[in-house]
């Protein structure tokens, strides 16, 4: 149950929150670039961009930039997806592996 007033320092006050009493307000400013380079409303199709929170004297708390980029890993001679399922699957064998011992003696 989340108190009202309460403030999340991840997400910030929610629209239900009247925010803490003698506490600063963090308003939070946000910039999104989509593939190439125009701004964007959508932070799902953000590729890029920039979060400016700034306390309620106007001075700036916090600043993030960001940028995402897919990278293909050049050692690796399968995709991505492949990879992380054969990972998972000798994980979920070494586990078998490790019941069958202990609780086969």
């Amino acid at each position: 149950m989340r108190r009202k007033g309460a403030y999340n320092p991840r997400t910030g006050p929610s629209e239900h929150d009247d925010g803490i009493a003698g506490a600063d307000r963090v308003l939070r400013t946000s910039v999104y670039l989509d593939a190439e380079g125009n701004r964007t409303a959508d932070p799902g199709k953000a590729v890029g961009g920039e979060i400016l929170e700034s306390a309620a004297e106007g001075h700036a708390a916090k600043r993030t930039w960001f940028r995402v980029k897919e990278v293909e890993l050049s050692w690796l001679p399968v995709s991505e997806a492949a990879f992380l399922l054969w990972v998972l699957a000798l994980l979920v064998f070494a586990w078998l592996v490790a019941a069958l011992i202990l609780f086969v003696r």
